[in-house]
């Protein structure tokens, strides 16, 4: 998975004059997370509270979560980028600590989601850091 960083996608998005755009930058990150095997969209590793299908994946590795996550809808998929761009390949302290509505703020997203969405978002961020709790 190759994203920018949180801090390049907050002065990315400010770059950009209107949503439409911001959307549109969203979705392009959102193509760049590969889509996870088929086998791994299992009831157990998927996101609830999310009105799209999402399934998350965690991997540890030299002190280090790694994730996999996929959706059946594209703006989500950005959404897991912006995700993804914070906790994937971070220390589980460095998740739990990470101020992620901090992040969002800046981003101005939730004014600009549905709060279908919005629901959506933090529940995929509550397994994170559930899956960041529960490894040792």
């Amino acid at each position: 998975m190759n994203l920018p960083s949180s801090k390049e996608i907050v002065e990315d998005m400010a770059f950009f004059d209107d949503w439409e755009q911001r959307y549109q930058y969203i979705i392009d990150l959102g193509k760049s997370i590969p889509p996870i095997d088929e086998s791994l969209k299992t009831d157990k590793n998927r996101v609830r509270g999310c009105q799209s299908s999402v399934w998350l994946v965690s991997t540890e590795r030299d002190g280090k979560l790694q994730f996999q996550a996929d959706s059946d809808a594209v703006i989500v998929n950005g959404l897991l980028a912006l995700v993804m761009a914070v906790f994937n390949d971070k220390t589980k302290d460095h998740i739990l600590d990470f101020d992620i509505n901090g992040y969002f703020k800046e981003l101005d997203l939730e004014r600009h989601i549905t709060p279908t969405r919005g629901n959506g978002l933090h529940a995929i961020v509550a397994k994170i850091q559930t899956l960041a709790k529960t490894k040792t």
